[in-house]
């Protein structure tokens, strides 16, 4: 059986190769591995420009977005927060025009952590743009702090993971309005939403968390609607 092509979004950073420094495109292995266990073709997608993008959704079997930066404000007509790290523009337009268009042809989605927002703002949703603000507390930004979450039994992402999972999360921002077409289906204690799914769509699913570090049940799962 041949394996689905997956395409990873990715981001250009500033490497280091002996003496030379030069701007590079770069993904977290961590993606690519998990693809590959679950039995999938990871390719790692650089966000050149709007150009390819169509070609991409005609042959890739399903599409990873990754984690990274926090998105502009912009991008959901929303106000920039100091204190989040510079937006990367050039990845935000590829990555919502991507998003768009692989809800668009029904290309299987996994969208991880920046993922999450990236579908839920190409759906039109919007952003909280700094939690900590809104619920007063660190509790979601803290490095290493496992966190449980309750997971809808029906949804696609219950049905891979079960109903509690314990994550390690830590995040900045979270998701305020859904998108058209989307549902919570994971939440916090507090009620943040740390999981949606694209109703209708044979596999549009967002989580906060990284299952491809530790837990690639959810990998399975995706690889199996890509074939």
């Amino acid at each position: 059986m041949s394996r689905p092509l997956i395409g990873i979004t990715a981001y250009f950073e500033a490497a280091r190769w002996s003496d030379w420094v030069r701007e590079a495109v770069l993904s977290p292995p961590a993606y690519a591995k998990a693809v590959g266990r679950a039995g999938g073709a990871p390719v790692v997608l650089p966000p050149l420009g709007l150009n390819a993008i169509e070609d991409y959704v005609r042959g890739l079997q399903g599409v990873v977005l990754a984690g990274g930066v926090e998105l502009a404000a912009a991008a959901y007509n929303g106000e920039q927060d100091a204190r989040v790290p510079e937006p990367q523009a050039h990845r935000d337009r590829f990555e919502l025009a991507l998003a768009r268009a692989a809800v668009q042809a029904d290309v299987p989605i996994l969208a991880i952590a920046r993922g999450m927002h990236v579908l839920n703002v190409a759906q039109g949703g919007t952003l909280i743009p700094w939690l900590p603000e809104v619920l007063d507390s660190d509790r979601h930004t803290e490095p290493g702090t496992t966190h449980t979450i309750q997971v809808s039994v029906s949804s696609k992402l219950g049905k891979a993971v079960g109903d509690r999972v314990e994550v390690t999360a830590p995040h900045h921002q979270s998701v305020r309005r859904l998108g058209t077409g989307l549902l919570a289906v994971a939440w916090a204690e507090d009620q943040i939403v740390e999981g949606i799914e694209l109703q209708g769509h044979r596999f549009g699913v967002g989580v906060q968390w990284h299952p491809e570090r530790d837990d690639h049940r959810l990998f399975d799962a995706f690889i199996e609607a890509a074939r």
